[in-house]
């Protein structure tokens, strides 16, 4: 998500540079520090599962740009990182094109992206690549950036004297990931990663960005979780990374939440909910900490489980990744009773009936889950309502088995 503005009107920077001072707590499930919920709460089990509020379900257009050209990805690599590490991530970006994928699938899971379209009915693009990359091996900016300082490290890179980053604001995603020595303000307390747009007061350009950083000696149990959990919650068991880096497997996540973000709303004026773009609830917000049937509040949901004992919920080039769920467009045409029903399920027929049969689950929870069963029944069709899988959760008398 975007960054709020500041509490105090006393700072005389340009107004556009008040977005960046202050961290508002996701509206998602994450353990953070400073939460003090019921210690039942955190039991990791299907019996808790959060009720989500769907008077935020409703994205709305607001006439801003989005990405329908051929993304392009730009990692700026700040700190020491291996290459190993560096690996995962590239594979994980590259797998959001890679369609030949076993499902479900990464490309699969960045299909509901392209649902989403600009004034001219131009979808997002299909096509996201790793582009050039730069390395700040040597911490140019610090061990302690602030938001004003993540974009100069940006500056850096598109201004440096020796292979610059190429200047591309209408499809470029500038994505800053820095090691686990390094720490970005509000870190840990009450984010992992966020995303904006460059201050032509600072880097001289208006470009797309994005922040996560690796949590892995920081705060695993927050920014890791599920593959780390908090010592001060009992009851939590982490789970294996699916590439054997905690920190890393935990990025990703974190990585395809901001991406689906910036490229949906990436001058913070295009898809999200609320009043105020100041505070608003994007694509990847509701369904954040979700990763499978029946996920909410502490509970992630249904995952895979590999020979290894790992646990993914989506396949790439050749790497497994555990990705939350994102929410549907509203664009999706209502003529279709399944594309209906990943719109808005109150108003399909069906989407009614299923609420009624299951009441302990809101639409924001049903859209979530309808969402993934598009997934798993086929990545290149529209599955319809009389499927088997929707057959079998009919019969069953529930959403979410």
């Amino acid at each position: 998500m975007p960054p709020p503005p500041p509490l105090t009107a006393a700072i005389t920077l340009a107004p556009l540079l008040l977005f960046l001072l202050l961290a508002r707590p996701t509206v998602s499930w994450r353990p953070w520090p400073n939460a003090q919920p019921n210690s039942t709460d955190f039991l990791y089990g299907g019996s808790k599962k959060y009720e989500g509020s769907s008077e935020f379900v409703h994205l709305k257009y607001h006439m801003g740009p989005v990405l329908t050209a051929n993304i392009t990805v730009y990692p700026i690599w700040y700190g020491r990182w291996q290459s190993s590490q560096k690996r995962i991530i590239r594979e994980f970006i590259a797998s959001i094109s890679a369609v030949d994928s076993k499902p479900p699938s990464v490309s699969g899971w960045w299909k509901t992206v392209q649902l989403y379209t600009d004034q001219t009915g131009a979808n997002i693009s299909r096509t996201v690549h790793v582009g050039e990359q730069k390395n700040d091996r040597f911490y140019s900016h610090g061990k302690s950036l602030t938001r004003l300082s993540v974009q100069s490290v940006i500056k850096s890179a598109v201004t440096a004297s020796t292979r610059p980053l190429p200047i591309n604001p209408k499809s470029g995603v500038y994505l800053l990931l820095t090691s686990d020595d390094v720490y970005v303000q509000d870190f840990c307390n009450n984010i992992c990663g966020f995303h904006y747009f460059t201050f032509p007061s600072i880097v001289g350009y208006t470009l797309p960005y994005a922040w996560v950083g690796n949590s892995a000696k920081l705060c695993p149990g927050v920014c890791a979780y599920p593959f780390a959990v908090p010592d001060y919650i009992p009851g939590l068991k982490a789970v294996k990374s699916p590439n054997g880096d905690v920190g890393v497997d935990g990025m990703i996540s974190v990585i395809a939440h901001e991406i689906a973000e910036l490229s949906t709303n990436p001058l913070v004026n295009a898809w999200y909910a609320g009043q105020d773009p100041v505070f608003p609830v994007e694509i990847a917000d509701l369904c954040e900490g979700i990763y499978g049937t029946g996920g909410g509040g502490s509970y992630t949901g249904q995952m895979l489980n590999g020979k290894d004992g790992a646990t993914y919920n989506m396949n790439g080039i050749r790497r497994r990744f555990l990705v939350q769920w994102l929410k549907p467009a509203r664009t999706v045409p209502l003529s279709d009773g399944w594309a209906g029903l990943l719109v808005m399920p109150r108003a399909s027929p069906l989407g009614a009936k299923l609420l009624a049969l299951d009441k302990k689950h809101s639409e924001v929870q049903l859209l979530c889950w309808l969402n993934k069963r598009r997934l798993r029944a086929g990545e290149g069709r529209t599955p319809k309502p009389t499927d088997t899988s929707m057959s079998v959760s009919l019969g069953n008398m529930s959403l979410f088995p």
